[in-house]
């Protein structure tokens, strides 16, 4: 039987700014152990907001590539996120880290009257019409919940 081939939706690189690590490599490690294939994907976007996490403080005039920081916590296997269909997936992760309210949503930004990346939502709804499992963690619900009606 051929491994599941589970998305995983980043946000960029770091809690403040992109994707949550510890979620990020955590789910990373949950799909491995249980023998699937983890498809990582994000938004080829710049950032909303750039962050310092060494000084705790936004990194202003700075500007980061969504898809380019991803790509650090995938090891550069990474997709850009609109060339990926729910007919290349079989289930879909959304890890957490203020990213995912930043760039993958403007839940940050705008709280429930937030919009959503047109690419996240449209992904997010052919997994929901094909009645492909969605997952999110911590903060990313927020997107999920946005993108699907809420």
């Amino acid at each position: 039987m051929a491994k599941k081939k589970i998305g995983v939706i980043l946000s960029g690189s770091g809690v403040m700014d992109g994707s949550e690590i510890h979620e990020s490599v955590i789910a990373l490690l949950a799909l491995d152990r249980a023998g699937a294939e983890a498809v990582c994907m994000a938004p080829n976007i710049e950032q909303t907001r750039v962050w310092n996490h060494l000084t705790d403080k936004e990194a202003t005039g700075e500007t980061r590539n969504v898809l380019v920081e991803s790509a650090r916590i995938a090891r550069g296997n990474i997709k850009d996120l609109a060339k990926v269909h729910a007919k290349d997936i079989d289930a879909v992760v959304m890890p957490g880290g203020f990213g995912a309210a930043l760039n993958l949503c403007t839940f940050g930004l705008k709280g429930p009257d937030c919009e959503i990346n047109p690419e996240v939502a449209r992904l997010l709804e052919e997994m929901r019409k094909a009645g492909k499992p969605i997952g999110a963690i911590c903060i990313a619900p927020a997107a999920v919940a946005r993108a699907l009606g809420a």
